[in-house]
């Protein structure tokens, strides 16, 4: 059977192991921050791939107009 003593420490054991609804609050609001911080993360992530996409096509672009000037100055580029 058990003792008053026992029933006290089973109760304080379980105090720590369950979660409580409060515990929850807590852990939900630390979850929206950090879904929130990802997808922040995320939409940077995107803009600079996006970026460095416009970047090369005009990268090639200015490429194309050097070698179409070298070709009608006669210049022979090395590279």
């Amino acid at each position: 059977m058990l003792t008053p003593e026992d029933i006290k420490n089973l109760t304080e054991y379980q105090k720590e192991i369950f979660v409580t609804k409060e515990d929850f609050k807590r852990l939900e609001g630390k979850f929206d921050d950090l879904l929130a911080s990802v997808d922040n993360y995320a939409k940077k992530a995107n803009d600079y791939y996006q970026e460095m996409v416009m970047m090369n096509q005009k990268l090639n672009r200015h490429e194309k107009w050097i070698l179409q000037i070298a070709d009608k100055l006669n210049i022979k580029l090395e590279y």
